[in-house]
């Protein structure tokens, strides 16, 4: 039976264990920031690594005091396999936020606020999926390093290994859409097809690239929605990308407006416009008329801008002040339909349509012209000849035309019954 004193050993052999191992991590903490002083990066390496640093530091500690004075030899393989997991598990740790402290020194150097921001969007995309990767990596590694310290998984490693090449054929089978799905997100990744912060127009939607991971792209939407779609529809499926090279763009604004429209005037007036706003990027605005066809004229202006959502506010301007400029400055130019009403079917003499038109303006009976002649000229089923009219009395009854032959003082024929 052991004694109290064995215990008491081994308590301040911890006790030694832990402050060793605090003694420690100020030591480097000391040495990281004067390596490096009036830096920022020292704040940010101690901020990633501290917790694991320190954990690791524990561990290895307590590993030495307990194989070293532990009491109970029984127990001491047990704890051996449990501390090995234990340094394979903060050890990992430590590797995976050093080595993202070091993607993040990388991100930090390329800014996306600013208005040429291509490369930068090129770069951070690629390191975030370099970041993903590595985490996947460290966290097999560790995991297989874990299970290797058990004897029994190491024994049957050898046929483990035999039958690897079956085993990864169906793995490959069950797992083809996240497998292809995980190589789309390298591709993207990596072809500088697709990058955070793109603007592109999906499935008739408009948004920015928010987000790449190894199996899905998340899209933000105008709206704040979020459209979250897999990496293989992006090498799959064609898409808008309005940032590929340059986020300048060009936009139209598009008017009907009627025939007395002075383009002129529109475009000195598009030229004011532009001028005093600062949205407009100095490169492109133009006022055109690209069709003139039935009622209206088409008037198109065309402007540009740095990015895609400062050409949406500066077309929406634009129209807006036009709009106000058309209806204060030039009311005939609004887009009006007019409607011709025609009363009789127009003759070949163009001097008897005028006759007609002004027989009726004196209110004579469709312009003065003689129902029995005009039914002649036409023909028809019940009227243009006697029997015609014979055939149309027995629905309508007898009615009895008699001309007058008397005329008017302008010599146009009048009818009486």
């Amino acid at each position: 039976m052991l004694d109290w004193q064995t215990w008491l050993q081994f308590i301040l052999a911890v006790v030694v264990a832990l402050a060793a191992a605090i003694l420690v991590t100020l030591l480097v903490t000391l040495l990281v920031h004067a390596l490096a002083r009036h830096r920022e990066w020292p704040k940010a390496l101690v901020r990633h690594t501290r917790m694991p640093f320190r954990s690791l530091a524990v561990v290895v500690a307590l590993w030495f005091a307990v194989t070293t004075s532990f009491p109970a030899h029984s127990w001491l393989p047990f704890l051996d396999h449990l501390f090995q997991i234990l340094v394979i598990g903060t050890g990992a740790w430590l590797i995976g936020q050093f080595l993202l402290f070091v993607e993040d020194l990388g991100v930090a150097r390329y800014r996306i606020d600013v208005p040429d921001n291509r490369v930068a969007r090129r770069i951070r995309t690629q390191m975030l999926i370099v970041r993903r990767l590595t985490i996947v990596v460290i966290t097999v590694v560790a995991a297989g390093s874990v299970l290797l310290t058990f004897p029994a998984v190491r024994t049957v490693g050898a046929s483990l290994l035999a039958s690897a090449g079956v085993a990864s054929i169906v793995a490959g089978l069950a797992a083809q859409s996240i497998l292809a799905n995980m190589f789309a997100g390298l591709q993207l990744a990596f072809s500088n097809a697709l990058r955070v912060d793109d603007v592109v127009v999906v499935e008739g939607e408009w948004g920015r690239i928010e987000e790449i991971t190894l199996s899905y792209v998340v899209v933000k939407l105008w709206d704040e929605r979020r459209l979250v779609l897999p990496c293989t529809y992006f090498t799959t499926q064609p898409f808008e990308s309005w940032t590929r090279r340059s986020s300048q763009l060009l936009g139209a604004v598009e008017f009907d407006l009627d025939w007395q429209v002075p383009p002129a005037a529109m475009r000195a007036q598009l030229a004011a416009i532009l001028k005093r706003t600062p949205l407009w990027d100095h490169r492109t605005g133009v006022l055109q008329v690209t069709d003139a066809v039935g009622g209206f004229v088409h008037v198109r202006i065309l402007v540009s801008a740095i990015d895609a959502p400062t050409l949406f506010d500066l077309r929406c301007l634009v129209r807006e002040e036009m709009v106000t400029w058309l209806q204060q400055n030039q009311p005939a130019g609004l887009p009006r339909r007019r409607v011709q009403l025609v009363g009789a079917a127009a003759s070949d003499d163009p001097q008897a349509d005028a006759q007609g038109a002004e027989r009726g303006r004196d209110g004579t009976p469709d312009g003065g012209e003689d129902p029995a002649e005009h039914g002649a000229e036409r023909g028809g089923l019940f009227t243009g000849s006697k029997e015609a009219e014979q055939r149309a009395s027995q629905f309508t009854g007898a009615i009895d035309t008699v001309r007058d032959d008397r005329a008017d003082p302008d010599g146009s024929p009048r009818f009486g019954g």
